[in-house]
C-alpha cells in the first residue's frame, strides 16, 4: 500500500499488522479528480515497479526491505502500469558472439534457492582470455570512465578495485569435455575435473552469488585441485564470460572476495570485450 506522505507499506493481512514501511517518492495528494496522474504499483515477480509521475520515472522497488534497485526513465508522465512476463533480452555483438542477460535481478545477485540449478562443466566450454592485460595498458579505461559516471567512485579508485579484481598471472584457459587447461606465461598445465556441486555466498550488501564447483580427478600435479564458477547464472546457461577461483583448499576458495581473475572469450578482440563491458 502507498500513502500521501510518499511511504509504500507492506501488511501481513493474516496477522493484521504492518511489516515494513519505506519512503519512496515524493508527497502526493490524493484530493482532486480520480483521473490526476498519481504513483500506481504492481508486482512484477520479486520487484515491486511503481509509477512517479511527478519524476517521469517508473521505480523498482525490491520486494524484500523495500529498496530500490532501479528506475526506468520514461520521458514523461506515466499514468497507468501494468507487467507483462519475459524471457530476457539477447543481442548479438561483433563476430556473432551472442549472449542472454536473463532475469537482471538474478544478474544483480537477488534470487531464490529453488531457482538455483547444478550446471555441468560444458556451460563453460570454450578458449577463453584474461581481461587483466586490457586493464594494464589502458584498452578499459571508458569502462572505469562509465563506472565513475554512474557510481560511488573516481576513475582511478575503480582501476584499483579492478587491479586488485583481475590480477592473474594465468593469461588463457581452454575447456574441453571434463579437461581443463591452465596457460602461463605460454606453459600449459591440465586437469580433469567432475563436479563438486555448488555454494551459495551472501555479500556484504545482501545480494548473493553461486560459487559452481569442480575438483580435479586426475591430470598435472601443478593443476589445482579446486576450480570454482560465478557467471552472475544461477542455472544451466552458456556463460559469455565468467570470474574463476582456483587452488587445493576448497573452504578458503569461498573466503575469496577480492581477487575473481575474469575470462572472455579468446575470439573476441581487446575492443570488443570493452565494448562488451559497456553493455552490462
Amino acid at each position: 500500500m502507498l500513502t500521501e506522505d510518499g511511504s509504500l507499506h507492506q501488511i501481513d493481512i493474516l496477522d493484521a499488522s504492518l511489516t515494513t514501511s519505506a519512503k519512496v517518492t515524493e508527497p502526493y495528494s490524493m484530493d482532486g479528480h480520480w483521473n490526476d496522474p498519481r504513483p500506481r504499483i504492481a508486482m512484477a515477480g520479486d520487484e515491486i515497479v511503481m509509477s512517479d509521475p511527478n519524476a517521469g520515472l517508473v521505480r523498482r522497488i525490491a520486494k524484500d526491505g523495500l529498496a530500490e534497485v532501479g528506475t526506468v526513465d520514461v520521458g514523461g508522465m506515466p499514468y497507468n502500469i501494468a507487467v507483462a512476463g519475459g524471457s530476457g533480452m539477447v543481442h548479438e555483438g561483433e563476430d556473432d558472439h551472442a549472449h542472454d542477460h536473463g532475469d537482471p535481478q538474478i544478474y544483480k545477485g537477488y534470487f531464490e534457492d529453488s531457482q538455483i540449478a547444478d550446471r555441468p562443466l560444458s556451460d563453460w566450454a570454450g578458449d577463453w582470455q584474461s581481461v587483466y592485460p586490457y586493464l594494464q595498458d589502458g584498452t578499459l579505461d571508458p569502462v572505469m570512465k562509465h563506472k565513475a559516471e554512474t557510481g560511488s567512485m573516481t576513475v582511478e579508485e575503480y582501476k584499483a578495485y579492478y587491479d586488485t579484481g583481475y590480477k592473474t598471472d594465468v593469461e588463457r584457459i581452454t575447456i574441453d569435455g571434463h579437461e581443463v587447461t591452465f596457460y602461463e606465461d605460454g606453459e600449459a598445465v591440465e586437469g580433469r575435473y567432475k563436479s563438486d556441486g555448488y555454494e551459495v555466498l551472501t555479500y556484504a550488501k545482501g545480494n548473493r552469488g553461486v560459487r559452481f564447483i569442480f575438483e580435479k580427478s586426475e591430470g598435472d600435479e601443478a593443476a589445482p585441485q579446486f576450480i570454482q564458477f560465478s557467471d552472475h547464472r544461477i542455472a544451466r546457461a552458456d556463460a559469455d564470460h565468467y570470474h574463476l577461483y582456483w587452488g587445493d583448499d576448497r573452504a578458503a576458495l569461498l573466503e575469496e572476495l577480492t581477487n575473481w581473475p575474469t575470462y572472455y572469450p579468446s575470439s573476441l578482440d581487446s575492443d570488443q570485450i570493452a565494448d562488451e563491458m559497456l553493455t552490462h
